[in-house]
């Protein structure tokens, strides 16, 4: 056979099979074209660059909570991981990553996890120190899952010298001998006794402690229906003085779905001793809580769901100074909100939230809240509200202009740099809980408030490039917003996640591509800035694998990191090589650097502690500076409001917008 003979047959097979195989080899071929695009200088030079973090598989977690230590180290908090039998065996997850060790020993370390921080609070100290509080005392039992009939129950305790705990498992019985038992331990406080200064009379309140209890009895026979409001349940093997002072008051017992329910423990930690530290309880069980830094160091902790699955409104501070928690002002939030700290020393809710609370946008309106003197719990309406003159001092003023607002939910809110602005974005977000008929899954609306007017409103800002909710935002050191993922659906139903990512930036009010990520998050997503301008993202916890919707999802632990277009536009970073390492508010201070010359902007910018997509840590502060032979002079401003005391990263950024390493700084009082 001639040589050509052969090389036509040869030919002619190739040439069959890849006719046969054209959509693999086309695919094949278009995947090596885009790995070469996104490789290219001028391709990450324009839209950055993301690499995926090698993390060994013993140091593999769920990625449900992260914050950034003042050590440059990420704290990636799992607990229970969402995760019913991580849970049931007491197994919970804390991993350490540091950036600046990579692929070194001691880059991954696990911590010891004294309690189930899975849905926690947390929030960054004037000291360093993270505060993380609440997290899982019970998983949910779904409807079509719960054997026992349950409800929630108040313990009420009539006498002042009485304290008494209350095991697991401890037996009630409602007004019609049905018995149940509660799940929880819980402490009888005594009532409380104030003397009124007439000899013999005293005014005494009874104390109150919840608890949830499950009938002894599977099935409908555990049934209790209540006659019309709460009943007395007789607590079983009291005798005496106690038989007579404790009893519960409770509703209904139903075979309804069982709501996931909050612990109260609270822990710091402590990023150079690497351990979590016990303080104080709070006196709420909180899941979903929001805690926000106020000025003077102490911590507000908003909302969550208690130790009985339902959302509480009496809210409390910590006191870092004392370890010690004290009531707050009691007011309704959704789980979860999106609460910033704002300069005249008021919170700004978003109208954001994850997790539950009401749709109606009526009960749950997007405002100013006046902690301080909130007392009465009263709403500024346009018109009289019910039972309050209309001059009384009003506590809660909401805001106008929010487009969509029955898509709040689970959409992303930052305060937009620099913080002086006084200017908040949202972005994205669906219905709550899954779409009902006629709602759309998700939204690609933006909204921003300039929270300095005199009536301050939210007007639409420029669209996402995709409707999502779980969006992560990210604010960077030159002055703009990294905002990339999300999914179209519920936890990415359908297959939905989006590879998306775009960086808006302020002075134009406008959205800009940037390169895609590999991986699709949404539920349990996280993304946080790193000391070195990058940006990590992990955490995602689809409800199912499949487009379908006939796989169960697990827990996404690839972890991503993305390296802005600064990064790599051919200039060289500028460098601090010394400096203060406490400056205070109101004062100067000066840090030596070479490049004073080209340091155009300085920034001060907050570590994130971010669960959820809600991250109400993070803020960007512009600092006046001066140059000076050896570097420069920055100006700390003084209103505490402003800038919470704690630690910060500040930024050296040339008029390119090369952002400067991380120089870690504590912002203390002016004494």
């Amino acid at each position: 056979m001639s040589r050509l003979r052969k090389n036509l047959i040869v030919a002619g097979v190739v040439t069959a099979i890849v006719g046969v195989n054209l959509p693999a080899v086309a695919g094949f071929a278009a995947k090596k074209w885009h790995d070469y695009q996104i490789n290219r200088d001028d391709y990450k030079a324009r839209y950055g660059h993301w690499s995926f973090l090698d993390v060994p598989d013993e140091f593999k977690v769920n990625a449900i909570h992260a914050a950034l230590l003042r050590t440059g180290k990420v704290l990636i908090v799992a607990g229970s991981g969402n995760n019913a039998a991580n849970f049931a065996k007491g197994t919970f997850k804390t991993l350490l990553w540091d950036p600046a060790k990579p692929g070194q020993p001691g880059e991954f370390k696990l911590v010891d996890t004294p309690v189930d921080f899975f849905c926690a609070g947390h929030v960054q100290l004037p000291d360093g120190n993270l505060l993380i509080a609440g997290g899982t005392l019970r998983f949910e039992v779904l409807k079509s899952k719960v054997k026992r009939a349950g409800g929630a129950l108040v313990v009420k305790n009539e006498s002042p010298h009485i304290r008494r705990d209350l095991h697991p498992g401890t037996l009630l019985a409602a007004p019609n001998g049905q018995l149940y038992r509660t799940t929880a331990h819980v402490t009888v406080l005594p009532a409380k006794k104030v003397e009124t200064g007439v000899r013999g009379k005293a005014v005494v309140t009874p104390s109150e402690t919840k608890v949830f209890a499950e009938s002894v009895v599977e099935g409908a026979q555990g049934l209790f229906t209540s006659p019309g409001g709460f009943v007395k349940y007789e607590i079983q093997g009291l005798v005496g003085r106690e038989k007579r002072n404790l009893y519960a008051m409770g509703g209904s017992m139903t075979l309804d779905k069982q709501d996931f329910q909050g612990i109260k423990d609270a822990y710091e930690f402590d990023p150079v001793a690497e351990r979590y530290v016990k303080v104080q309880d709070m006196s709420e069980g909180r899941w979903y809580p929001t805690m926000t830094a106020l000025p003077d160091g102490r911590v507000m902790a908003v909302s969550g769901l208690d130790t009985v699955g339902q959302v509480t409104r009496d809210n409390e501070i910590y006191n870092p100074r004392t370890k010690t928690w004290q009531p707050g002002p009691k007011r309704f939030f959704p789980t979860y909100p999106a609460l910033f700290l704002l300069d005249n020393d008021t919170l700004f809710f978003s109208g954001m939230n994850a997790g539950y609370g009401p749709g109606q946008l009526a009960l749950r309106p997007p405002g100013i809240w006046d902690y301080r003197h909130d007392t009465d719990h009263l709403v500024k309406t346009k018109g009289a509200v019910s039972g309050v003159a209309p001059d009384e001092m009003e506590a809660f003023t909401p805001v106008t202009g929010l487009p969509e607002p029955e898509l709040n939910e689970t959409g992303a809110s930052v305060l937009l740099p620099p913080a002086q602005d006084q200017r908040v974005m949202v972005m994205g977000g669906g219905p709550v809980g899954e779409r009902q008929p006629g709602q759309k899954n998700a939204t690609d609306r933006t909204a921003i408030i300039d929270l300095k007017q005199n009536e301050p409103r939210y007007v639409r800002g420029p669209n996402l490039s995709d409707p999502v909710r779980y969006p992560s935002a990210v604010l960077l050191p030159d002055d703009t917003v990294f905002s990339f993922n999300g999914s179209g659906d519920y936890r990415g139903r359908g297959a939905s996640d989006v590879l998306r990512a775009e960086v808006y930036r302020p002075g134009s009010n406008s959205f800009h591509e940037a390169a895609a990520p590999a991986v699709g998050r949404n539920y349990h997503a996280e993304g946080l800035l790193l000391p070195d301008g990058r940006v990590l993202s992990m955490g995602s916890d689809p409800l199912f694998a499949d487009e379908a919707g006939s796989i169960p999802g697990s827990f996404d632990q690839r972890v991503e990191i993305y390296t802005p277009p600064y990064l790599h536009n051919g200039e060289k970073a500028p460098v601090f090589t010394d400096g203060r390492q406490v400056v205070r508010l109101g004062r100067r201070a000066g840090f030596k650097t070479p490049d004073a010359g080209r340091i155009k902007e300085v920034r001060l910018m907050r570590p994130s502690a971010v669960t959820h997509v809600t991250d109400v840590e993070q803020r960007s502060v512009k600092l006046d500076f001066t140059r000076v032979p050896t570097g420069i002079i920055v100006t700390i401003p003084s209103n505490p409001a402003l800038v919470p005391p704690g630690w910060y990263m500040m930024f050296g950024v040339t008029a390119k917008g090369t952002p400067s390493h991380a120089r870690w700084v504590q912002v203390q009082g002016d004494r």
